[in-house]
Order: structure tokens, then sequence, then C-alpha cells
């Protein structure tokens, strides 16, 4: 039986979204396809349905009414997030929700909370774990090759013209959106803890270096992490023209690098080579999403939705839940108030 999607919003990410689903849909495996669309503007469902195949609800209600429903792709503004996720909770629909999670710990604790008092199963996407080199990089983490960590460092030196900005009024602002760093820097926050594990502290700067928008568009943070390791965050639209995003992982016995999802380095103590190790792992059109946030491959989201399925079915949790959602909004607000303060900021530990 194939597994009905509904997406809420048929802006920019709703398209890697069907794109990933026409994907599984071509191969079967799993069985999935989209069978409507929403949005607040009607005429651009209606468009978005129209070029897709499928039904385009006049609202929200009318998609969570569906019973060929059965999994809602969350893709609304950020700010938005947890008020649909919630709603299609209770309404008894499992949730692929778009980074981040939302804007602030009170609505990502609601969706969450949501979701399990509902019994569906949520993930937040976070499609780079699903990356050839980040598959590799947690194989050698796994196995102890790095050693004892050390140092990691996550950056994302993107380029957004100011039409970028101005194309919709949710844009660069601190209730719906977010900075750079919220928005665009989330995705490397994100495999920097799942590498690292937990961050303590972090001391940081934001500022507004070329837009007209109300949040930063360059961060730098410096990280100490649970396990006394150290690292570096740093997240930028202003950037020209844009750059790989990029991750550096180092222990006592070695480092990993990652760009754009691909391994490019790999170095480790008494290995007979150095360099990249099976780097042949592409990220799809990530590269070019450095200066087009449309460019991004379908591949990896195509991956992550199919182990959200493969979750249901088994009965068992995402590989990225709503709390891994959560960690990743936690450090980015402690960025933003070490900045606003001037003071390092703390994160508790969560048991």
């Amino acid at each position: 039986m194939t597994v009905g999607f509904g997406i809420v919003g048929t802006g920019v990410i709703a398209a890697i979204h069907a794109d990933a689903l026409a994907l599984l849909s071509s191969t079967g495996v799993p069985p999935a396809g989209l069978v409507a669309v929403t949005d607040v503007a009607g005429s651009t469902a209606a468009a978005f349905a129209a070029a897709r195949g499928c039904a385009a609800e006049p609202d929200l209600d009318a998609l969570l009414a569906r019973p060929d429903v059965d999994v809602v792709s969350v893709c609304v503004p950020s700010g938005l997030h947890a008020e649909v996720g919630v709603r299609a909770a209770g309404a008894g629909k499992h949730l692929v929700v778009e980074k981040p999670i939302d804007v602030t710990l009170e609505a990502a604790d609601r969706l969450i909370e949501a979701a399990r008092s509902a019994d569906v199963a949520l993930t937040v996407i976070s499609q780079h774990r699903f990356d050839a080199g980040l598959v590799q990089a947690r194989r050698l983490l796994d196995e102890g090759a790095l050693g004892r960590l050390v140092l990691g460092e996550a950056s994302t030196k993107w380029y957004r013209g100011q039409e970028y900005y101005d194309s919709a009024p949710w844009r660069g602002t601190d209730a719906m959106d977010g900075g750079s760093l919220m928005n665009q820097g989330v995705h490397y926050v994100d495999l920097l803890r799942w590498c690292m594990g937990p961050v303590a502290e972090v001391t940081a700067v934001c500022s507004t270096q070329t837009h007209r928008i109300e949040v930063e568009d360059t961060s730098l943070a410096i990280v100490r992490f649970a396990s006394g390791a150290v690292g570096t965050i740093l997240s930028s639209t202003a950037a020209f023209p844009g750059f790989p995003q990029r991750l550096e992982i180092t222990g006592t016995e070695g480092t990993v690098t990652i760009e754009d999802g691909r391994m490019v380095g790999c170095a480790l103590r008494g290995a007979t080579t150095s360099g990249a190790a099976g780097a042949s792992g592409a990220a799809g059109a990530s590269g070019a999403a450095a200066s087009d946030p449309a460019a991004v491959g379908v591949a990896s989201h195509a991956a992550q939705i199919a182990d959200l399925l493969a979750a249901v079915e088994e009965g068992r949790e995402p590989a990225v839940t709503g709390a891994d959602g959560r960690a990743a909004l936690e450090i980015i607000l402690a960025v933003y108030e070490s900045a606003r303060t001037g003071r390092p900021a703390l994160i508790e530990a969560r048991g």
C-alpha cells in the first residue's frame, strides 16, 4: 500500500520534498507518493499541485481530513512549524518537519510532546546525515578510528543577495525565520553535535554585515563540548560568491574533512595513505546551494523520508528525532544569547 504524503506550504523547499517523494515513488521502495498540498496562497498551491499531479486543498483542515494522507511534510516558515505540526499530529499524521524544528524551545517542546501524545513519528530534516561523506565519517567515529575527539569545526559561508530576503515578508525576521545560523547554518550545527557530542558552552558574536534584515547574516562561535573537546561554528549569508559547507573533525588519531556532504580528506595515524577516503559520494546539487537556495539535491531528503517510513514500519525512532532538532536549536539560541549578552552561554545537560 502506498503511503500518502501531504505538503503544507508550497514555497521553495516544498519542491525538494515533492522531488524526493517522486524519487521514492519511482523505485517503489518504500512505496510513497504525494497526494495533496495546501498553502495560504491558494493560487500557489493550485499551480504546484497541477505541476505535480496531486490535489490542492483549500486549507490545512481539509488536507488533514483526507484519509489518504498518512504523513505531513511541514514546509511553512520556521516560526510556524510547531503550530502546523501540532495540528497534524492531533490528526494522527506522521511528521516530516523542515529545519529548524521551530525558532523557540517552547515551540519545539510543544511539537515533540504533541507527536509523543499522538503516538506519531516525527523527524526534523537534517538530510546531510545521509550524505555519503557523513555516513563514512560516522562509521569512522563509531569504530574509534579518530581516537579521542579534540576539535570540531563547522562552516557555512554562503551568499544570499538582498532580493532573497525581500522575496517574502517573513524572511530575515526574528519571529518567523532567524538569521543565517538558524536558517542556513543549522544543518552543520546538527552535524557538528552528531559527530562531537553534546555542547556545554558557547561564546559568540553575531552581526548584520550586508543585508537589511532584523537578524544576523554572520555569526561566529567558540564551542566547548561536554566531553572537553572544543570547536567553532561559523555561518554567513554575506560571503560572496558562496563556498562549500565544511565540517572538520579532529581526534588524537586523525582528522576527517567533509565538504558539501563529500569526504574530501581523511588522515589517520598509521594509515599507509592520506587524503580523501571514498570521496566519490556526491551530495547532489548541494554545492550550488551556496548561492542558490533552490539548488538542493533530493537524494538525501529521500533517504531521510525513507528512514521515517522504515521507522514507522519497524516501530522505532527515526534516525533524526525531534529531540535532535531541539538540540540543534538549543545550540543556535545559545549562540544568539551569548552574542546578545557578551558572555558565555551555558547549555544544561539533559537526561
